[in-house]
């Protein structure tokens, strides 16, 4: 495996658009991809930074500070996993269950489930590996819907978008 590409720390994508670029751009290759799990952690926000992608598959890094979170959405052509690798998050349905998730545990989300999910820990940041089966050329123009069925935009302040603030020199994954 010595042709594999590798990378240093790769950069948050920190738009909806940079995501679905950065994923796309990643399925350019067809050698394996090595990719580091290192991310800057925040004192506000969130970060979603692509690791590596095929054409059926991604592989991304998310960071949320503490307290950080999402609406209730789904993503109509996508299962995806969600490895918790530091802090613990609360997921929940639609209609109001609940489930913790802490480090070192994963959550399955079929696809077409509506979920949304806060960062729970008060002393850390929240970070998590997102594995997904995005399948770019055969997706619906709109990955994301809200409860209502109607588009959903990751970065957008219905999603509770909230400007990235950066802690200086706190890295995950040194």
């Amino acid at each position: 495996m010595d042709d594999a590409i590798p990378t240093a720390m790769n950069r948050p994508s920190l738009s909806s658009k940079s995501i679905l670029e950065d994923q796309i751009a990643a399925t350019e290759t067809s050698k394996p991809t090595l990719f580091s799990m290192k991310a800057q952690m925040l004192e506000q926000g969130r970060t979603d930074t692509v690791l590596a992608a095929t054409e059926d598959l991604s592989v991304r890094l998310k960071v949320y500070a503490s307290g950080g979170e999402n609406e209730l959405h789904a993503h109509p052509d996508e299962d995806h996993v969600f490895v918790i690798l530091q802090g613990s998050a609360l997921f929940y349905g639609p209609d109001g269950e609940t489930q913790s998730v802490e480090a070192n545990q994963g959550f399955m989300m079929p696809k077409g489930m509506l979920y949304r999910f806060n960062a729970t820990s008060t002393d850390e940041c929240l970070v998590m590996l997102r594995v997904g089966t995005p399948n770019f050329q055969g997706q619906a123009t709109d990955d994301r819907i809200g409860r209502d069925g109607k588009p959903l935009v990751g970065d957008s302040k219905e999603n509770k978008h909230v400007p990235v603030v950066f802690k200086d020199g706190v890295y995950f994954g040194d």
